[in-house]
Order: C-alpha cells, then sequence, then structure tokens
C-alpha cells in the first residue's frame, strides 16, 4: 500500500491532567490553572460550602509544573517550568496538586471509547494515541468527529485530532488547531501547513537539534527542506541527516503498531526537600514502600512479573547511581519487590542527602496467579542503611 493512500490519525488529548481537574472543579473554569502542587495544596471547604484554592504564589520549593489550563499558557506558564518561576509569571494562578490516579483512569476511559469505532491503536503515552484509519470505511472528517464525540461522552473531556498520510504529520497537525479540533493534511498541504513551522514541531528535535540548527541558519521546517543532505551529514551523523531531510519532506513510512510487550515498569519520585538517610529515615522509608506497592500494582494490572529488580538514587549534588538485584522467580507481588530493592539499597554508601528515588522492575514475563497474588500483607519495611 501508498504511505499517501494511508490515514493515520493522532489524537492528543486538550490539556489534560488540568481538564481532568476541571471536572472535579468546574469552578474554576475559564482560570488560569497550575497542576503540579503538593498533597498540602489540596483545595479544602469552607463552612460556607465553597472551597479555598491555593494561589501560585504560595508555593514554596524546587517543583515543576505538570501542566497548566490554556488560560496559565497565555500567560507564559507551561509544563517543566519552575513553579516558583511560574509564580513570578502568573501569582494569583490557581495551584492544584496531580492526582495520577485519577488520570491513568480517565486515559483508559477515552482509549477505551476510540477503540469501540476506531481498534488499531497505538498507545504513545497517558494523554496521546495513534490510530489507523486506512481500513476504516466512512469519511476521514466523520470519523474523526465520531472519536471526538465518543471521548467527550465518555470523559466529558475534548481532543484534538489530526489526520494525515503517516504519524509525523498527523502529530504536527494535532496540534495546528487546538482544542477540540479536527485537522485533515495531505502531502500537497506540506508547502502550505508545515513548511512555515519551527523545527522544533518535528517530533524528534529536540532543544540541542533546533539550537545547533539555528547556528546553521535553520529554524523553519521549509529551510531545512531546502538544505542538502550532505550539508546536513557535515553537521549530524548520517543517520540523523537522512532522517531530517525526509521528515522535513514529510517522509515517515512507520506503522501504527497496536501491540508492544513492556521491558520494564518502574516509578520514582522528586522530593521536594533533599532527605537525610538517617534524619528522615522514616519519610524515606515510607516513600520506598510506598513505589515498590505501587510498581507491584501497575505489574498485576497490565498482568505481567519480573524478575530483576532496581533502584534508583539520585543525591543532592545530582549525582544519580543505578542497582539492580535478579531474583529466581518472576514475581510482582510488593513484598518481594521491597525485600529485593531493599538489599539493592544495601548496596549503595548513602552518605548524602537524597533528592530522588525510584523502583524499577525489568526482565518481564507474562504473569500467572501464583506471581501476583500476595500471600502476606505489605509490611513498612525499614529503610536498610
Amino acid at each position: 500500500m501508498s504511505t499517501n493512500s494511508r490515514r493515520i490519525a493522532h489524537l492528543d488529548m486538550d490539556a489534560f491532567y488540568a481538564s481532568v481537574e476541571l471536572l472535579r472543579y468546574p469552578e474554576l473554569r475559564g482560570l488560569p490553572v497550575v497542576i503540579g502542587g503538593r498533597t498540602m495544596h489540596q483545595p479544602t471547604t469552607q463552612a460556607d460550602g465553597s472551597r479555598h484554592f491555593y494561589k501560585l504564589r504560595e508555593y514554596v520549593g524546587r517543583g515543576v509544573i505538570t501542566t497548566s489550563t490554556y488560560e496559565a499558557r497565555a500567560l507564559g506558564v507551561f509544563s517543566a517550568m519552575g513553579m516558583m518561576k511560574a509564580a513570578q509569571l502568573a501569582p494569583h494562578a490557581i495551584l492544584l496538586p496531580t492526582d495520577f490516579d485519577s488520570y491513568r483512569h480517565y486515559s483508559r476511559l477515552f482509549k477505551t471509547a476510540v477503540a469501540s469505532i476506531a481498534p488499531k491503536i497505538e498507545s504513545t503515552g497517558i494523554d496521546e494515541i495513534y490510530i489507523d484509519f486506512t481500513d476504516l470505511s466512512g469519511d476521514t472528517l466523520v470519523l474523526a468527529q465520531r472519536i471526538q464525540q465518543a471521548v467527550y461522552d465518555a470523559t466529558g473531556l475534548t481532543c484534538s485530532i489530526g489526520i494525515a498520510p503517516n504519524k509525523l504529520l498527523s502529530k504536527i497537525s494535532s496540534d495546528l488547531d487546538k482544542p477540540n479540533g479536527i485537522t485533515i493534511l495531505t502531502m500537497s498541504d506540506i508547502p502550505d501547513r508545515i513548511w512555515p513551522l519551527s523545527v522544533r514541531k518535528i517530533n524528534g528535535i529536540g532543544p540541542k537539534a533546533t539550537n545547533k540548527l539555528a547556528s546553521l541558519g535553520i529554524t523553519s521546517i521549509a529551510e531545512l527542506a531546502q538544505t542538502t543532505v550532505n550539508f546536513l551529514r557535515n553537521h549530524f551523523s548520517a543517520s540523523y541527516a537522512n532522517w531530517l531531510h525526509e521528515a522535513s519532506h514529510g517522509i515517515d513510512n512507520r506503522p501504527v503498531i497496536t501491540h508492544t510487550e513492556p521491558k520494564s515498569v518502574s516509578r520514582e519520585t522528586t522530593f521536594e526537600q533533599d532527605l537525610h538517610p538517617r534524619h528522615d529515615r522514616p519519610a524515606l522509608s515510607a516513600a520506598f514502600t510506598a513505589l515498590c506497592t505501587r510498581v507491584a500494582a501497575d505489574l498485576q494490572r497490565k498482568g505481567y512479573a519480573g524478575r530483576t529488580i532496581g533502584i534508583k538514587l539520585r543525591f543532592e549534588d545530582f549525582h544519580t547511581v543505578t542497582r539492580d538485584s535478579t531474583i529466581a522467580i518472576p514475581t510482582a507481588d510488593p513484598v518481594v519487590i521491597r525485600r529485593a530493592a531493599g538489599e539493592c539499597l544495601r548496596r549503595v554508601a548513602l552518605e548524602k542527602k537524597l533528592r530522588l528515588l525510584g523502583v524499577r522492575v525489568s526482565a518481564l514475563s507474562l504473569a500467572d496467579s501464583s506471581q501476583t497474588t500476595v500471600n502476606s500483607p505489605q509490611k513498612e519495611l525499614p529503610l536498610l542503611l
């Protein structure tokens, strides 16, 4: 089949985390809202029944923004921005803590709704998917509208959809008419719709490559498309130069992959304040146990067990250490994971404060009931030093 005859859609939920929170707090619609606060920033109900919300100016710490509403983005506040910096731009923005359990719930809802109409789906994140329309009957626009309606009916949330002959173009196009937009592109639309955009709009061109291209006088996709492969090879690896040239012309032959086996399952947390291995031992122990419990729950939900259990530590000086251990029988038991992770922890010299703690399980295989059934309750074991 010619790649030009394919109909590949990219669906991106609109300001997903923030939109989920607005379902819970509808009175915040139309206001600048930032997601990324701590549990202490949970809204409280006052005597008169109204809610009290924290403001961004009240935040103190080193956290980063998970996401923001479009009203907050209009003030210059975007995801991955430091909270303190964002507070200078939008001090009166509403601050809410993250609730990833809720976000995962709504993610499952919208993906199930899409699959009821177009089952060939590649999940690429909690809030985005690729959909292959190629073998479906019906008009492309009507299909996209049906999917938008199905997502809204299932979740109360809106999404934006881009449809193009390939994944690269569909991902770009889904961002062209946000929120709640539908964009349909053909290869003939590339000069007018794609080439005027910044090279950063191409998924796969990160900040470093963007800066390097800018130093070469290349800032738009059009300028990249006009650059010869030989010139690009003088400044990038041959494979990346070839990919840059093809991407700038909208060439992408990747299929929509409907099923992949996970290589690992992990959870990690960055502490609001660096924690001392001894002075803050109870807090570290609780966090460590919680991570193991969540990894085990993720494994059980996905139907996998793993033999290699690893940890990740990042110290106050940003030095990062990893350790892992392989056990004889695959497990999804939080107690077993906690015990093996603890053994890994004993192999690290804990002399500096900790900034980040993570737990990972790999060497995965499909689980049977004996590997996922927990025979003993999870206990909070002491942090091993």
